[in-house]
């Protein structure tokens, strides 16, 4: 078999990609703005963090109002329940209504107030 002798000087390897910066020698996330896998990484918190312990602080008081406003929601409930059904009369059943609603009513008055304390104290 005859051999193939090519005429043209021998070619080098073409260079890297750009953003193969592994074969350049750098980790993936070095000068490429890239995780190496396609991705950008997060942007550096802004704030502080005391400041973000700050505000999952505020947002866990904030839920555990919540569960309170609910917790005491069903309470008005099953006492104004219990309440009606030991009524006499339609005026004590009318009367436990009133209670019940009045009840939930102050349970969503006395949690919008402590949200209000607790978000206005850090400001």
């Amino acid at each position: 078999m005859d051999e193939i002798v090519s005429s043209s000087p021998p070619q080098s390897p073409p260079p890297p990609h750009p953003q193969n910066t592994a074969a350049a020698g750098r980790p993936p996330s070095v000068g490429s703005g890239r995780d190496g896998r396609g991705r950008t990484p997060p942007p550096p918190p802004s704030s502080s963090p005391s400041s973000a312990i700050s505000r999952v602080k505020k947002e866990c008081l904030s839920f555990t109002v919540s569960v309170q406003e609910g917790l005491r929601y069903v309470k008005a409930l099953l006492l104004g329940q219990a309440k009606k059904m030991r009524a006499r009369n339609e005026r004590e059943a009318t009367e436990a209504d009133l209670r019940t609603a009045k009840m939930q009513v102050d349970a969503a008055d006395a949690a919008e107030d402590a949200k209000k304390r607790i978000h206005d104290k850090s400001a």
